[in-house]
């Protein structure tokens, strides 16, 4: 048995790596015949059967459930067994010249067993000694299954004790499954039209430069189209921020700063302004999302991959590498689905206020979430105008105090008290340094002052954090919740997803099934928001959904 008394099989990262190819036929007819949840010590085991055209419906993350109940980032077997155990993981053996030779060390124990006297998992087991024989895999599933249990009964006392709002079990259960997800992600790769890329690219940043040389020609070129606006030799270099502070100062225009922003503001004031801005998006391509980008993350099938995570360590996003979050709005012509498909995109609408309606249980703002705009609602009820009433909602997650923002705020306080407490109450703990639990139990961590800073103004920006983070980690753990039911019911249409970017999915779909597509995600997302909010919240939550050939294409 598993976790939550569930039948299943335990199966251990690089598996295969031992196994005949039977091996992954095996799994794949016993995951579709029993659907148990595997136990897997991270997303690299789903990697490794993936490589066997193997997917697993579902599975429980040691990893990830780790991260769930820690907090942070960091995370491996050695780690999370040590700190299972109430051990220092600080402590934690090293590989060392005996372990490498096959020796047994001088702990006093029997390597073919992989716990230590001491109570910590052997090095060598912890880097593929387990391989040896299938004894002692059989010994390393044992003891992940071990460690499942012992995750379990943590999460089953945080419940029964009252520290976690929501049903954290089912959230460790949906953050397993996001790894899988995110596993299958990496493998699937984002559509992109190749020749298309390097048309745009080339359109920005000039043709492939030969050598060096040509390289920095067209770095001049682009610099130029800036420079122009200036005396000869100047000798302003607009990769330094304070040289094109000194550059616009030359222009008469003083500013603070020279954030895109507020840049962008500027535009009618000197045309140097809207070159810069050009140039600006032109570099970014050039250095980060140009030819060499394309060459290292772009395959031979036109699939753009990266490493996921279904964890940032702080409130519990996804994240992605590769570019894949911060692709340049320029570049999304770029995403285009295959010949005979098409895009579903679909976006949470609102999703961190309808988020803080239900965790925070406030009545009032539970029912102006069942408006398609729930600002209209909240304006109505403030008595303001709807971009007042957006920014004052935005100032109560964001903890913005001056200006347009205060004003707003106390609006906020009175006409929605329970949620304004959930939030102060999040406020003060960060304030404190307390450690915090999200609505699903994800435990938020307090950064330590520093020594010397300014105690009161570092206090209150913890402050601001936690009230932010138990809005964006629920938020997290709802949209993952959601992504992973569509994962499951979008595969009998042969459809799959092929990005989830903060609150956006965007799911490659058969032409012909994309009708019943955009339905089974509206159908996924009433699904998940029931199973995950608190019973009689009824918090209406939204998605914007459309079909589109390219992700340019898609509403912004």
């Amino acid at each position: 048995m598993c976790p939550n008394g569930e039948i299943g099989l335990a199966v251990r990262d690089t598996l295969l790596s031992i196994c005949e190819p039977l091996a992954a036929e095996t799994i794949a007819q016993v995951d579709d015949a029993l659907r148990p949840r595997w136990v897997c010590w991270s997303n690299a085991t789903s990697t490794a059967l993936l490589a066997r055209d193997v997917r697993l419906a579902t599975c429980w993350d040691i990893v990830a459930v780790h991260r769930l109940l820690r907090g942070g980032w960091r995370a491996d077997a050695g780690r999370v067994w040590a700190q299972l155990h109430g051990l220092d993981h600080h402590n934690m053996p090293a590989m060392g010249q005996l372990n490498l030779l096959g020796g047994e060390g001088d702990d006093g124990g029997d390597s073919d067993y992989p716990v230590r006297p001491d109570g910590y998992l052997r090095p060598e087991w912890l880097t593929g000694g387990w391989t040896d024989t299938p004894a002692k895999a059989a010994r390393w599933a044992g003891v992940a299954w071990s460690a499942a249990e012992l995750q379990q009964r943590m999460i089953d006392e945080l419940m029964s004790t009252g520290q976690v709002q929501g049903d954290a079990s089912a959230t460790a259960r949906s953050e397993s499954a996001a790894e899988l997800l995110c596993a299958e992600l990496a493998a699937d790769g984002l559509p992109i039209n190749v020749p298309a890329a390097e048309a745009l690219i080339a359109s920005m940043v000039g043709p492939r430069a030969a050598d060096e040389v040509e390289a920095a020609e067209g770095r001049a070129r682009r610099d130029e189209e800036v420079l122009r606006h200036l005396p000869p030799r100047s000798g302003i270099d607009l990769r330094s921020p304070a040289d094109v502070k000194s550059l616009l100062r030359r222009l008469g225009i003083d500013v603070p700063d020279t954030r895109a922003w507020r840049l962008e503001q500027l535009r009618q004031v000197h045309p140097a302004i809207e070159a810069l801005l050009h140039w600006r998006k032109a570099e970014r391509v050039a250095t980060t999302f140009g030819y060499g980008w394309l060459d290292a993350n772009v395959g031979a099938d036109g699939r753009l991959r990266g490493e996921w995570s279904g964890s940032d360590g702080a409130a519990g996003r996804m994240t992605a590498g590769a570019g894949l979050h911060n692709l340049p709005a320029e570049l999304r012509p770029v995403v285009v689905a295959d010949d005979g498909c098409v895009f579903v995109r679909a976006d949470l609408g609102q999703i961190e206020p309808r988020v803080l309606a239900a965790v925070s249980g406030d009545q009032a703002l539970c029912r102006a979430t069942q408006d398609d705009d729930l600002y209209a609602p909240v304006a109505k009820r403030l008595g303001v105008e709807r971009p007042v009433a957006k920014i004052a909602v935005l100032a109560a997650m964001y903890g913005q105090t001056s200006g347009t923002a205060g004003q707003a705020l106390r609006g906020m306080e009175s006409g929605y008290p329970v949620a304004m407490k959930y939030l102060s109450d999040a406020a003060e703990a960060g304030f404190d340094g307390r450690e915090l639990r999200t609505y699903g139990g994800r435990l938020i961590r307090m950064f330590e002052i520093a020594d010397g800073a300014d105690h009161r103004a570092a206090a209150a920006g913890r402050g601001r954090y936690a009230r932010n983070a138990m809005v964006q980690g629920a938020a997290a753990e709802l949209f993952k919740v959601w992504a992973v039911t569509v994962r499951t019911r979008v595969a009998s249409l042969g459809a799959r997803i092929v990005l989830c970017l903060h609150d956006e999915l965007l799911v490659h779909v058969p032409a012909p099934q994309a009708e019943a597509t955009v339905q089974l995600l509206h159908d996924c997302l009433a699904e998940a928001a029931l199973r995950w909010q608190p019973p009689g919240a009824h918090v209406r939550f939204v998605a914007d959904i459309s079909t589109v050939r390219s992700w340019a294409d898609a509403k912004a």
